[in-house]
């Protein structure tokens, strides 16, 4: 009599293999529990998975335009005293600019609940606190000490990873700041006045420079990981509505309509100059936004260090700006602290990547 059809015997592991077997499974339970104790530490470390070389060319974008629209506006914009109009410019050309390339198929939208709506309208809010505040204590303080106190921001990055994300970084990296914050410092220094309420508003405002780009970076590498273009597409009509406002709160719109009207200024080349520069500040948006996806919160703090220094330099050159020795030396120290701080975000990639590609250990056959 034929046997009936029955599943295939399963055939006995080893005691080695089920060994490995059991490991396999303790580190899949601990992994689920580590991620489950704490979501808000998913994927910190995504810079760490993007090839250095991709990483270097958006940083290379970032600084050519960011330097590009500085001197733009040196250039071309040297009397448009309008900040918050400026503001509304911006993100009215990002969000036409982006809502093109949807359409253009560059990306398509993400279903979104209330929740993530409601923290998008959250986060345009904070952008524009971020600028009020901005601009509050610049009229309380001098400009040297406005942007020394701004070298801080990768402190405070540090600090928001440390506290509420429970990040830590290597010694190197935490060695690499100290020439980046004083080197810039020095690069910056000047005549140092200040109130009471500008110092603290000052602080304020560094504070939230942190918590913006670290915000914006979790927002593309967190559990909802918007691409940047989208993430921007979404939060720069909320933004440039809450700038429209604030412009015509602070008299800025009715200034305007009597600069236009004034025949002070050619009407048509002010609308092509505006333009261009709004065009231009749409491009270094994707670059920042890329960037801080690609390179990480604390790298685009640096990077902002990084850039005073060269913004300095560029001025010795092209608009003859003098600087003393004090100066000088400070963009020399500023340099050598980027370099040491790549080193060590090398490093740490390399660390990263070793520990999770570590070779399983084979068994002996016999």
């Amino acid at each position: 009599m034929s046997r009936p059809d029955s599943e295939e015997p399963v055939p006995l592991l080893t005691k080695e293999e089920q060994d490995r077997e059991t490991k396999i499974e303790d580190l899949d339970v601990e992994a689920n529990s580590a991620a489950a104790a704490n979501p808000r530490g998913q994927n910190l470390d995504h810079e760490y998975s993007i090839p250095s070389t991709v990483k270097f060319a958006w940083l290379g974008t970032y600084f050519f335009f960011s330097l590009a629209l500085t001197l733009y506006n040196k250039f071309v914009l040297g009397t448009f005293h309008f900040p918050w109009l400026l503001t509304f410019l911006h993100a009215s050309f990002a969000s036409m600019g982006t809502y093109a390339m949807m359409h253009l198929g560059y990306f398509k939208l993400s279903r979104l609940g209330r929740r993530e709506n409601l923290a998008l309208l959250a986060f345009s809010a904070l952008f524009t606190a971020n600028i009020a505040v901005s601009n509050l204590s610049l009229a309380m303080v001098s400009v040297p000490f406005y942007q020394t106190m701004r070298m801080l921001c990768p402190i405070f990055t540090i600090l928001i990873f440390r506290v509420y994300y429970g990040r830590s970084y290597s010694q190197m990296t935490y060695l690499s700041l100290l020439p980046l914050i004083i080197g810039a410092a020095m690069t910056t220094a000047g005549e140092m006045s200040f109130t009471d309420a500008g110092f603290l508003l000052t602080i304020l405002g560094v504070v939230l420079a942190a918590v913006k780009t670290v915000v914006t970076n979790r927002f593309m590498t967190g559990s909802l990981a918007l691409p940047p273009v989208e993430f921007l597409m979404r939060m720069s009509p909320l933004a440039a509505l809450q700038a429209l406002a604030c412009a015509t709160a602070t008299g800025e719109v009715s200034g305007f309509h009597q600069l236009m009207t004034s025949g002070e200024i050619h009407v048509p080349s002010a609308i092509a100059s505006l333009t261009g520069n709004g065009f231009l500040a749409f491009l270094l948006n994707i670059s920042s936004f890329n960037t801080n996806k690609l390179a990480g919160a604390l790298t685009m703090t640096v990077c902002g260090n990084l850039k005073q220094c060269l913004t300095v330099a560029l001025g010795i050159f092209l608009f003859n700006v003098t600087v003393d020795v004090l100066n000088g030396a400070g963009m020399a120290v500023t340099m050598v602290g980027a370099a040491i701080y790549s080193k060590a975000e090398l490093d740490n990639k390399k660390k990263k990547q070793e520990s999770q590609y570590k070779p399983v250990p084979q068994g002996s056959r016999d």
